[in-house]
């Protein structure tokens, strides 16, 4: 069936994506995450799987909407508000971070608007989202797969914070301190 075989990509490159950040954190010299320059192999390994995910978790969503147990009250009320209070907070994040910074590429060190509140905000909307899409979709699949992307943002920052020491020194040791990961 068309549903599974989406479902088993999509969660073998959540494997690949928890195996390149142990990497990340366990050898820093040698990371994949943040990628070292743009059309780098890390750089085009991390974010076409990323893309790839994207396409497959929407296709999935699309041949499974509304077909598990979730009511509609949860769905529209809850849900529906998740998935665009997270999808706003990346937006906001993405905007005032920019976009080299965004795929992981050194641009300035930023730590206004959503960066005041967590060091994470576009990490922490993706997975308010996720959660969103999770009850939003009704759908089994959402429900098993979107928590490995979840685990996957939670992750992410570990190797982040690394690289970001090393590059930012003491303003980002101070901003570590005042600012929490998540919230």
């Amino acid at each position: 069936m068309l549903i599974d075989t989406l479902f088993y990509g999509y969660v073998l490159i959540f494997y690949i994506y928890i195996t390149l950040l142990a990497w990340s954190i366990l050898f820093p010299d040698k990371r994949v995450w943040p990628p070292p320059r743009r059309r780098s192999w890390q750089y085009v390994v991390f974010w076409g799987l990323f893309y790839v995910a994207v396409a497959l978790g929407l296709a999935m969503i699309a041949l499974d909407w509304n077909k598990w147990i979730i009511p509609f009250e949860i769905r529209i009320w809850v849900g529906a508000p998740l998935v665009a209070l997270g999808g706003l907070f990346v937006t906001w994040a993405i905007f005032t971070l920019g976009l080299k910074n965004t795929e992981g590429l050194q641009e300035g060190f930023v730590e206004h608007g959503p960066y005041r509140f967590t060091r994470n905000p576009q990490y922490l909307g993706d997975m308010v989202m996720f959660f969103g899409l999770i009850l939003f979709a009704n759908s089994l699949y959402a429900a098993v797969i979107f928590p490995l992307a979840i685990i996957v943002f939670a992750i992410m920052p570990f190797p982040e914070e690394m690289w970001l020491e090393k590059q930012y020194g003491e303003i980002y040791m101070r901003y570590k301190i005042k600012t929490p990961r998540f919230l």
